[in-house]
């Protein structure tokens, strides 16, 4: 789902890493030894960015502004703008949130690596949104197969900033727990485990096809909210235009039997109508847990990590 971490939220180290090193993702020494030293929640260490890092960010913010423009939703727009992030350096996430938290209550909670599905639906309970601090390398802007600051800030939380859109993660949050708490009814140890890894694969699913990859219906025609698409200069165009891609009308029972891989452009899309729509339909799906309509979803991907699952059964 993302990336979180188990242990205090402060990072102390025994070594200092070196900063020319930087914070790119996949070769930053920091990165390695928070985890090395079981850190997932830690504090952003922003002398550590470099003039690559930097001009990474640059990079990827000056191509994707008028694509933004062009297909992007209004309450993105509105959000990026009022975020005020800085189109040349990576963003402080203490600045972030001085803008961010009095809007809806969401900060951006930095994190060193995945975390597990239960935790991280759990933040965004909290309204929290953990979010990485590494950044691509500078000649791999395309195509990353995990988050980077890039991603998570200027895809992620400007969404964050509409108080419906907040209210929505706010409920996938609750959502989690109530898995949890159908999982721990369960006494066979085997159905436990079948049964909750349904749930989880039912809300993977949702996740992506709304908040990582959700199209919208506007006056101007389809615009995007999902954060995987609106950080992607390629797929944002494709998504909209490409006569490729199947668009259907956002339906619960079909997002949540839709496998997704991760490494190709989307062929099937989903249409909310607006994110008042959005918010019933996890409310719902929240509903269809307890029914037991959710025990039993098609097979297929998204894989679901013993770690994940442990996540749900781990919770007191």
């Amino acid at each position: 789902m993302a990336h979180v971490t188990l242990g205090d939220p402060t990072l102390t180290l025994d070594a200092v890493p070196d900063p020319v090193a930087g914070l790119t993702t996949g070769e930053a020494p920091f990165i390695e030894d928070a985890l090395a030293h079981g850190e997932l929640f830690i504090d952003q260490p922003y002398n550590l960015y470099t003039d690559a890092n930097h001009d990474a960010w640059r990079r990827l913010y000056s191509r994707m502004r008028p694509r933004w423009g062009q297909f992007a939703n209004g309450a993105f727009l509105q959000g990026i703008e009022s975020l005020c992030l800085k189109p040349d350096r990576v963003p402080r996430l203490t600045d972030v949130n001085r803008f961010l938290s009095p809007l809806t209550g969401f900060q951006a909670k930095a994190v060193a690596g995945y975390v597990p599905a239960f935790l991280f639906f759990d933040c965004l309970r909290k309204r929290e949104f953990p979010t990485t601090v590494t950044i691509r390398r500078g000649d791999r802007l395309d195509y990353l197969p995990e988050p980077d600051i890039f991603h998570d800030i200027a895809g992620h939380v400007p969404m964050h900033t509409d108080r419906a859109f907040a209210d929505t993660l706010v409920r996938f949050g609750e959502c989690a727990h109530t898995g949890a708490e159908i999982a721990r009814s369960i006494r066979d140890a085997g159905e436990r485990r079948q049964t909750l890894k349904s749930i989880v694969q039912a809300m993977a699913r949702f996740f992506w096809f709304t908040v990582e990859f959700g199209l919208m219906r506007s006056r101007e025609g389809l615009r995007v909210y999902g954060s995987g698409l609106l950080s992607s200069f390629g797929e944002i165009q494709h998504a909209v235009e490409s006569p490729s891609v199947q668009r259907y009308p956002l339906q619960l029972e079909r997002a949540v039997n839709q496998g997704f891989a991760i490494d190709h452009y989307q062929p099937v899309l989903f249409v909310v109508e607006d994110f008042d729509h959005l918010y019933e339909l996890v409310g719902r799906m929240e509903q269809w847990m307890k029914q037991g309509k959710l025990n039993n979803v098609a097979p297929g991907e998204p894989f679901v990590a013993d770690a994940d699952l442990d996540s749900f059964l781990m919770v007191s």
